[in-house]
């Protein structure tokens, strides 16, 4: 038995397990995005490798039907699974739309279209919903998982879905005393956990895959043996549809589904009902006028029109003055010389929010959009996104970086050119980014996102925001996008 990273003292709960792996996780930086970890299933640095020890196993390989959890870290583990060519089992995140969605591929999917759909935004556009009342059958069990013993006790982020999840397959007949459950973790994740802390709920495992090792549990504690009614009240089938539903079933099945009268019991110096408070990154803050206002439910409504090919409200076309010549509140621009227009600050926040002066906006993917900055910090550190396919939409870049959790400060779009550019508030951020955005591939194409050139030697905390001043702008050559002259030469060379 290997001597775990993390020592866990006598008498510690599972939430003083959680927060000491967490917090151990984001002091070493042993994790990518989503950041921080704390309230998650951590998308651990080496998640992919650890992943790809699942195809090793002969119960993977005997396996027709394979349930994965839909979390980051399990991402290459669901690309296996469909590259084996083997069904694979999602479940809806949160269980809020039902029980799993089923992967379908395109037929005769290339590795890169399976790679999309390993992804969390693939699962919801290539997959058909499986019921409760499906006739399934699955050969193996994969979860995520804060932490694990190499007894195969298992602890997870604590909201009990995964302990669910196993005891729905089991009132549903998908699986049995027999089936292999696998977690994947970070070699850190695996401690030491007391017997007395497991419950007749939790699920066990019978293997632990890391970034270095595969171990074979060899637990013996029986898995759940479906829903234990008791440890769920009212409110929990208010936010989970489908246990309704279940219940019913049960209750038509002449089983006992007896409710309990209060959360869950908490565990050991905590409240039923604890949660600690999920750290959040810092954004830019906004004015209190546009709180007020509710600036989202106003952009929503204009992405909306977009969206149905309806034109947004507009209003006189207004002139004002920039340093790259005339920009009319229509997005034309006027009185510029050379290849004018085709440098777009999309400088609307990428949350969907504006910032600074609020003011109508074209559709974000009009090859004329220009948009006024808004307040930024006083330097920014910028990504050059490269290989850029020609068609690509403004809003596709966006979603995929929301999809991977690296939305910058502002995004300069520069289509024609087949780039974009990304600021970011500081190098550490811009890193982070850039780990999200590795193997990012778009229309079948793949993206190159490396730290822009005039960053690369000195690793400097980002560069100067500045604008340059409008009587210095050239006449016969096109503008610079809104930083320093010398980030504009550096992005014009990539």
């Amino acid at each position: 038995m290997t001597e775990p990273v993390i020592n866990i003292h006598p008498g510690a709960t599972k939430w003083d397990i959680r927060q000491k792996i967490w917090d151990y996780i984001e002091e070493k930086n042993l994790a990518n995005f989503p950041r921080p970890v704390h309230n998650r299933i951590p998308n651990f640095k080496g998640a992919a490798q650890a992943c790809d020890r699942l195809t090793v196993l002969q119960e993977f390989k005997s396996s027709q039907t394979i349930k994965i959890n839909p979390d980051r870290p399990q991402e290459q583990a669901r690309f296996v699974t469909l590259e084996a060519r083997k069904t694979l089992l999602v479940p809806t995140p949160r269980l809020q739309s039902g029980l799993f969605n089923k992967i379908t591929p395109p037929q005769g999917a290339s590795k890169e279209q399976l790679r999309v759909c390993s992804t969390s935004q693939g699962v919801k556009e290539f997959s058909v919903p499986v019921g409760l009342d499906a006739k399934v059958k699955v050969d193996l069990v994969v979860v995520g998982s804060v932490a694990v013993s190499e007894k195969g006790y298992r602890i997870g982020k604590g909201e009990g879905y995964a302990d669910m999840e196993y005891g729905m397959m089991v009132a549903m007949g998908a699986v049995n005393e027999s089936t292999v459950v696998v977690t994947v973790v970070h070699d850190c994740q695996v401690v030491d956990i007391p017997e007395e802390l497991i419950e007749s709920h939790d699920l066990t495992v019978d293997y632990i895959l890391t970034p270095t090792k595969v171990v074979k549990t060899e637990c013996k504690r029986p898995k759940p043996q479906g829903i234990i009614w008791t440890k769920l009240d009212t409110s929990k089938l208010e936010k989970i549809p489908i246990l309704k539903k279940l219940l019913a079933l049960e209750e038509q099945s002449g089983k006992d589904v007896t409710l309990g009268t209060a959360p869950a019991a908490g565990e050991p110096g905590f409240p039923a009902d604890y949660k600690p408070k999920r750290q959040t990154r810092r954004r830019p803050r906004r004015s209190t006028q546009q709180d007020a206002e509710g600036e989202s439910r106003e952009d929503a409504k204009q992405e909306n029109r977009v969206e149905l090919g309806q034109k947004p409200r507009s209003r006189p076309a207004r002139v004002r003055k920039e340093s790259k010549g005339e920009v009319r509140e229509d997005g034309k621009v006027e009185g510029r010389g050379g290849r004018g227009g085709e440098s777009k600050e999309l400088e609307k926040d990428m949350t969907g929010k504006s910032g600074g002066r609020r003011r109508e906006k074209a559709p974000e993917d009009r090859e004329s959009e220009t948009v006024s900055q808004r307040r930024l910090p006083p330097s920014v550190t910028t990504v050059y996104l490269g290989g850029i396919p020609p068609g690509l939409r403004v809003s596709e870049l966006k979603t995929a970086l929301r999809e991977r959790e690296a939305v910058p400060l502002r995004l300069t779009w520069q289509g024609a050119q087949h780039r974009a550019f990304l600021d970011y508030t500081d190098p550490e951020a811009a890193d982070q980014a850039l780990e999200a955005l590795q193997g990012l591939s778009l229309n079948g194409h793949n993206l190159q996102a490396v730290l822009a050139k005039s960053q690369r030697g000195g690793r400097r905390s980002g560069l100067p925001n500045r604008r340059p001043k409008p009587a210095t702008a050239p006449k016969t050559k096109p503008a610079p996008s809104e930083c320093s002259d010398d980030t504009h030469d550096e992005k014009t060379k990539q």
